[in-house]
C-alpha cells in the first residue's frame, strides 16, 4: 500500500511518497505554489477570493492541478502507478485548505476569522478531479489562521517525544513562513496563533528579494570594511533570499550601517569604507550588494522596514502566547524552528533583529520539514488519524488582530535591540 503526504504552503509545496508496509519514504518533490499570481500572502488571496468567486475557483484549479502534477511526479520517481495509491494526506493553513476545497472564505477574511469548520475533512481523490482511488484526508484547522500545517508539525513533534502531555516542559514552536505560525506547549495545552508576518522572511516584498533558487544571494558578510556575498549554486547574483536578508541586517547593525530604529545611515555618517556602498535610490537610502552592467541589487530603507514589521509581529505574537499561558520566556525549555526558511537561519541573527532572546538562542533547534514529517508520521500510524484529531483538540487559539495587548507589543518591538 502506498500513500502521499503533502505540506500545502502559501509559498511552496512539498510532497513525499510512502510505502505504508515498510514506512519508508520512496520519493520526494516540491514546487512553488501557483496561486502566487493572486498575491504573495494569505490576506491577498483571501481578498481576491472574497471579491470574486471566479478567482476562488481559479485558485482552486491551480492548486489541484499542481498537486496532481506532483502526485504523478512522485509516483514516477517511486516506480508505481497512481492506481496503487490508497491514501493522500494534506496539511496546510486554513486559507490554503479552504481554497483547495473551494470552501467559502468570507469567515476567514473578516472577524471573527474562523474556518468553515475546524474538524478534519475526509473525501475521495476523485472529488478533486484526481484519477486515482486514494482516500483523501485534510488535517484539522483549529482556528482561522492556525491550520493543518501547525497541527501536523505539533503532532509530529509531540508524538516523537514519548512524554505524557502533563509532563511536557514549556516549549515554543515556530514556523517562520509567510503566515508566521506560533505554538507554545505548556503541559496538555497547546496555545497557538499566527502573526501576519508577510512574505519578507522568504524574500517577498523586498526590492531584490527572491526564493532560495540558484543565483539567490544566500550569505552576506561584512569584514575588514569589505562585503563578501555567496550565491546558491555559485551562479551570478540575481536577488537575495530571506535568510540572507536577515543576515545582512544583522551585519548592518553590527557595523553601524543602520541604527536600532532601523534608519539606514547616510554614506557621510559611516566612518568605514562600507559607507561607499550606501547610495540614494529614488527617495530612500540603499546598501549596494552587487552591481554589474545589467543590474543593481540592493537592500533599501523600505526593505529594512518590511523586516521590522515582520519581526515585530512575530515577537509580539510570541509574547502574547507566553502571557496567555502564564509563563515567562525565560522559562522555555526549548525553541523549535521549522520550515525551509528556518533551515538557513542562525539563532544569533534572530536575537540581533529582536525575535529571539538569549534563552531562546541557547535552547533552539531546527527540525526539517516539520509539517511534512508530521503528515508522514500520521500516515504511518495507521490509526485512522485518531491521534491527529486528539492533538487538534488540545489547541487553544489566541487571535491577535484587534487585540490591544498585541498592538502595544507590536509597537514596542518595532525597533531592533540596541545591545546587538
Amino acid at each position: 500500500m502506498y500513500a502521499i503526504a503533502f505540506d500545502l504552503g502559501t509559498t511552496t509545496l512539498a510532497g513525499s511518497l510512502l510505502d505504508l508496509t515498510t514506512g519508508k519514504r520512496l520519493a520526494s518533490a516540491g514546487s512553488m505554489n501557483p496561486q502566487r499570481s493572486f498575491g504573495a500572502d494569505v490576506v491577498s488571496r483571501l481578498q481576491s477570493a472574497v471579491e470574486s468567486e471566479a478567482s476562488l475557483i481559479a485558485m482552486s484549479h491551480l492548486i489541484r492541478d499542481e498537486l496532481w502534477r506532483l502526485i504523478e511526479e512522485l509516483c514516477t520517481q517511486g516506480g508505481i502507478s497512481t492506481a496503487n495509491l490508497r491514501q493522500i494526506a494534506i496539511a496546510g493553513n486554513p486559507a490554503m485548505q479552504h481554497i483547495l476545497l473551494q470552501l467559502p472564505v468570507k469567515t476567514l477574511a473578516f472577524p471573527p476569522y474562523r474556518p468553515v469548520h475546524s474538524d478534519a475533512t475526509g473525501l475521495s481523490a476523485v472529488e478533486l478531479g484526481w484519477n486515482c482511488p486514494a482516500d483523501l484526508y485534510l488535517f484539522p484547522m483549529p482556528g482561522g489562521f492556525v491550520g493543518g500545517d501547525t497541527v501536523a508539525f505539533l503532532y509530529g513533534e509531540l508524538e516523537s517525544s514519548g512524554s505524557s502531555p502533563k509532563n511536557l516542559p514549556p516549549t515554543l514552536y515556530l514556523d517562520m513562513g509567510t503566515n508566521g505560525e506560533i505554538a507554545l506547549v505548556t503541559g496538555p495545552a497547546i496555545w497557538a496563533t499566527s502573526a501576519a508576518a508577510g512574505p519578507a522572511f522568504e524574500g517577498g516584498n523586498l526590492s531584490c528579494g527572491m526564493v532560495a533558487l540558484p543565483g539567490a544571494i544566500n550569505s552576506v558578510l561584512l569584514h575588514d570594511e569589505k562585503l563578501k556575498i555567496t550565491t546558491i549554486a555559485n551562479r551570478p547574483p540575481i536577488g537575495i533570499c530571506g535568510s540572507a536578508a536577515l543576515q545582512a541586517i544583522d551585519q548592518f547593525l553590527q557595523h553601524g550601517i543602520i541604527e536600532s530604529t532601523g534608519r539606514m545611515m547616510e554614506s557621510s555618517e559611516i566612518a568605514s569604507n562600507l559607507g561607499g556602498r550606501v547610495i540614494r535610490q529614488g527617495e530612500q537610502q540603499a546598501f549596494v550588494l552587487h552591481r554589474d552592467a545589467s543590474k543593481l541589487l540592493s537592500l533599501t530603507q523600505g526593505d529594512i522596514r518590511q523586516v521590522q514589521l515582520a519581526k515585530s509581529a512575530l515577537r509580539a505574537g510570541i509574547e502574547v502566547l507566553a502571557e496567555r499561558a502564564g509563563i515567562t520566556l525565560a522559562n522555555l525549555a526549548e525553541t523549535v524552528l521549522t520550515g525551509s526558511f528556518g533551515a538557513f537561519l542562525e539563532p544569533a541573527w534572530l536575537k540581533s533583529i529582536g525575535i529571539f532572546d538569549k534563552v531562546m538562542v541557547q535552547t533552539s533547534r531546527f527540525t526539517p520539514e516539520g509539517a511534512l514529517a508530521g503528515v508522514e508520521k500520521a500516515l504511518r500510524a495507521n490509526d485512522n488519524f485518531a491521534a491527529v484529531a486528539a492533538t487538534g483538540k488540545r489547541f487553544k487559539v489566541v487571535p491577535l488582530s484587534g487585540t490591544p495587548m498585541f498592538e502595544n507589543l507590536f509597537i514596542n518591538n518595532i525597533n531592533f535591540p540596541s545591545n546587538t
